[in-house]
């Protein structure tokens, strides 16, 4: 089988990456290592707001039972990978990964920071790290930037700086700090991530949801792990039914880590309720089906779904980019081959390449010899 391309891999920023390119106002804030004598080394975000165990962040090919709260590891013992681009290049070759899309660890969380002005230093700090991590193999280590989009043309300024740096796509947060994605005020910006030639990407776990639940209720905990792509599929029906691919036909987004299986599902749903309930939802008017547009504009990573596999007929094979997650603990690594031999088997070669390999390749201008 062809090597593949990765459209969703991470670092795991190492202790220098925030306090030693912060802005020096953020400084005693940024984001730092810690030893918990419980989870292990955590990343402490502004001084305790949250942390990060690193460990059960990065478990990727550990057995199931080392995969826990409490297991009081060293960052040391995490995959050298996640931050030695040598290494991480060793890792590759034993998943038969040629490149990678590498999103962050930490910056994800840092996300759902209420401070926008926190949130964008750090941001700078971070892309200057991945910066220099790539740099080491532009090739196979596709880094993607960070904005805060603290305002659209603070925004705008970001997108440029990313370019400037050599990122090959932009990583928004869930949520807005000022109008939804949909509003016209983004418009220019969503004109520059085209201009610009970066895709813009929404991971899961970056939406703030401030949910506040009852002790005794369990269902929505117990659930979580099951609905976090729900906040990817609200971004996306903003985007379908606020217009905004109407507005902006050459715009692509991508969801990522959230699997692809229920696409098709979504697809039909989001038909339905354009055709019967439009009225009352303020969707529209749209020129084109619901569907259309998710199938046109919308790209989605996955991983081991074999579901996904399973219905590509039902979806757009062109936007569908398979990933391996490494080094995060949800990761098909060193697997990745041997599930991919049961899954995408009965796909026919030129299907298969296109999923494993040439979609993400052509997204993000990976040379064809890679």
């Amino acid at each position: 089988m062809t090597a593949c391309i990765s459209a969703d891999s991470h670092v795991t920023e190492p202790p220098g990456t925030y306090v030693d390119r912060i802005d020096p106002r953020y400084r005693d804030r940024a984001p730092r290592l810690a030893h918990d004598p419980t989870l292990g080394d955590v990343m402490v975000i502004d001084n305790g707001q949250s942390v990060v165990p690193m460990w059960l962040v990065a478990a990727a090919g550990r057995p199931a039972e080392e995969v826990r709260l409490d297991s009081g590891r060293r960052f040391e013992e995490l995959h050298r990978g996640g931050w030695d681009p040598r290494a991480r290049l060793a890792d590759q070759d034993v998943d038969g990964v040629a490149a990678e899309v590498v999103y962050p660890s930490v910056g994800m969380l840092l996300c759902n920071h209420p401070d926008v002005d926190y949130q964008h230093a750090c941001f700078e700090a971070y892309n200057r790290w991945i910066a220099e991590f790539c740099a080491h193999s532009p090739d196979r280590l596709v880094g993607i930037g960070q904005t805060a989009l603290r305002t659209p043309e603070d925004g705008i300024a970001d997108l440029e700086s990313i370019a400037a740096l050599g990122l090959r796509g932009v990583m928004l947060p869930g949520l807005p700090p000022n109008a939804d994605y949909d509003d016209p005020m983004y418009d220019e910006f969503w004109a520059a991530v085209v201009d610009l030639g970066l895709p813009p990407s929404f991971h899961i776990l970056t939406t703030r949801t401030d949910q506040i639940l009852a002790p005794h209720v369990r269902g929505p905990k117990l659930n979580n792990f099951m609905t976090i792509i729900r906040s990817n599929q609200d971004v996306i029906g903003t985007l379908v039914f606020g217009g905004v691919f109407e507005r902006h036909p050459r715009l692509r987004v991508v969801c990522v880590e959230a699997d692809a299986g229920w696409a098709p599902h979504y697809m039909y749903r989001a038909d339905h309720a354009y055709d019967r309930h439009r009225n009352w939802l303020t969707a529209g008017p749209l020129s084109r089906r619901p569907s259309e547009y998710f199938r046109e504009h919308v790209y989605l990573t996955f991983q081991d779904d074999w579901v996904a596999f399973r219905t590509i007929d039902l979806m757009n094979a062109d936007r569908l980019m398979w990933a391996n997650d490494f080094p995060h603990s949800d990761a098909t690594w060193p697997d990745s081959q041997r599930l991919l031999a049961q899954h995408a088997a009965h796909l026919a070669e030129d299907v298969r390449r296109r999923v494993l390999r040439d979609n993400a390749a052509e997204l993000y201008r990976i040379p064809s010899g890679t």
